[in-house]
């Protein structure tokens, strides 16, 4: 089937990073042609619901999985869909709303690989895995700014939720083609999330960029700051891709080259010279910073929907 939507996974636990990683590469591919969709907006009961039962908003039984899953097969054929709303500053359901899926559909949220008809639905699938201390820090944050909740609060939640996460929401990493962790450097240095390393696990599912040319470090000056390794997850063979936070601006726009020139139609998608926004996130005091690490992230990712969407979309993308 040609010119059908491209549909990407962005799965995590909460406040891993999603929504930062799928704004950016909206924001590359134009908002215009693309689609968000929240799985996390399937809830099966209301926040008030889920407290009396006793349940958490990580839990299958908490979420209508068969629904997401009619729903993307539908996207993925290009049909609209009438999708719920789950308001989290009120902890209830907003009237649902009416999507049809433009070239690109974003499905972001806790439990996006839960079935295999799901998991079938997706053309490219990340995952993210920021380090536990590094993701609470972050949920606190969100959560006391956005959500009206005390650090108190957050920190007891996280604690009733630890044994969804485990059961529930990490096991899905097995199914993604890019395991994306952001981490602080070595202990002592710039702990912002503007300096933050990123390690990139590229699983063989997809075929990735060449770097192994590119990153020699006999005749690349990239390597003092990217890198790829061989290494092993979840015991299988994979490329790791690790970007430190130090990278300078000469060495990334280098990179991005290598990514725009692997594609003909690429370069005028990706340019963090042309694109300001790429790589945009709020720090910890709420101001708006610029990470070169996660800017590489979402041109990595956008590369491999353009990718795709070359198989599934070259007539329109093309004309």
């Amino acid at each position: 089937m040609t010119n059908r939507p491209i549909i990407l996974g962005i799965v995590g636990d909460s406040a891993a990073g999603k929504t930062t990683l799928t704004r950016g590469i909206a924001q590359v591919l134009g908002a215009e042609e693309v689609t968000v969709i929240c799985t996390d907006d399937y809830h099966r009961y209301d926040r008030k619901q889920r407290s009396e039962i006793g349940i958490s908003a990580l839990h299958p039984d908490c979420n209508y999985l068969d629904i997401i899953q009619q729903h993307l097969s539908l996207l993925r054929t290009g049909q609209p869909i009438l999708k719920p709303i789950y308001n989290h500053t009120s902890g209830e359901f907003d009237p649902p709303e009416y999507i049809k899926p433009k070239k690109f559909v974003i499905v972001e949220g806790l439990l996006g690989y839960s079935t295999r008809g799901t998991r079938d639905c997706y053309d490219v699938r990340v995952y993210l895995a920021p380090p536990e201390t590094l993701r609470s820090q972050w949920k606190v944050n969100r959560d006391t700014r956005k959500r009206g909740y005390t650090e108190e609060q957050v920190l007891e939640q996280l604690r009733k939720r630890e044994s969804d996460s485990e059961a529930f929401i990490r096991p899905q990493r097995k199914w993604s083609d890019i395991v994306v962790s952001f981490y602080p450097p070595q202990e002592g240095h710039d702990q912002s999330d503007l300096m933050l390393n990123v390690r990139l696990v590229l699983r063989p599912n997809i075929p990735h960029p060449d770097f192994t040319r590119i990153l020699d470090p006999n005749k690349s000056h990239l390597s003092s700051a990217i890198r790829l390794e061989l290494d092993r997850d979840m015991g299988k063979p994979v490329d790791v891709l690790e970007i430190d936070g130090h990278a300078n601006s000469e060495q990334v726009k280098e990179l991005e080259r290598i990514l725009c020139n692997d594609v003909p139609y690429l370069g005028k998608f990706c340019s963090l010279e042309g694109n300001q926004d790429i790589g945009k996130l709020v720090g910890t005091t709420g101001e708006t910073l610029q990470s070169y690490p996660l800017a590489l992230t979402q041109l990595l990712i956008t590369y491999h929907m353009l990718k795709a969407a070359n198989i599934y979309q070259l007539p329109a993308l093309s004309s």
